[in-house]
């Protein structure tokens, strides 16, 4: 079966998915995006593309490795392209996402997750896995709900005041910089928290490793 954009190779050493980045396109419309994802001098594509309505439609084959992730990594594993599957939000990055494109995004996620065996661990964000390189699916998203339907993982309590460095490392997140690390966990779990690192961002990093570790 042949899909819409070329952008795409084999998955590398016999890599296959287990893990779903999510992703805001960050242009203006739907069709703006789909043309670029498509567009071979690109280089850039998705397997998956939602539109505002709803609409879903694939780009690239899920066995294929698709140029979504860039460089980045998870779990101090890098290539995250030949280890995953992404999907496409259309949204300029500005705005709330529309109810039916998160419908539409839930139901997608439940088809993936059952033909891969991926758990809820494994579905991430573009910011997750780059750290100050990327900032989607940004502070709008709302993970909480896709916790609630086992779609993902959010803690809904804290856990104990332990070293921040060492949760989010547990979580999965590359090693970087202690402001850019933090900026990117606020991202997901803290959205509009600003300032030092205090003791909510340490609590909710426990309980979020905690989470993350009992579900791999």
């Amino acid at each position: 079966m042949t899909l819409p954009s070329p952008n795409h190779g084999e998955r590398r050493n016999d890599a296959r998915p287990e893990l779903i980045v999510i992703h805001y396109t960050g242009m203006a419309d739907c069709a703006s995006a789909r043309a670029r994802l498509c567009d071979p001098a690109a280089e850039v594509s998705a397997h998956w593309l939602i539109d505002e309505d709803g609409t879903t439609e694939a780009l690239v084959r899920e066995e294929r490795r698709a140029w979504h992730a860039g460089a980045g990594s998870w779990l101090g594993q890098d290539d995250v392209n030949s280890r995953s599957i992404g999907i496409e939000l259309a949204n300029p990055g500005n705005r709330p996402f529309a109810a039916a494109q998160i419908d539409a995004l839930e139901d997608l996620l439940r088809g993936i997750m059952e033909r891969w065996q991926i758990g809820p661990a494994g579905v991430i964000g573009h910011s997750d896995m780059a750290p100050g390189r990327k900032f989607d699916p940004g502070p709008r998203f709302d993970w909480a709900r896709l916790a609630r339907q086992g779609l993902a993982l959010h803690p809904d309590t804290q856990g104990p005041d332990e070293p921040l460095a060492a949760s989010l490392t547990t979580i999965g997140y590359p090693e970087t910089d202690p402001e850019t690390r933090l900026a990117a966990f606020r991202l997901r779990f803290r959205p509009g928290a600003t300032g030092a690192e205090d003791q909510a961002d340490r609590r909710i990093a426990a309980a979020a490793a905690e989470l993350f570790t009992a579900n791999r």
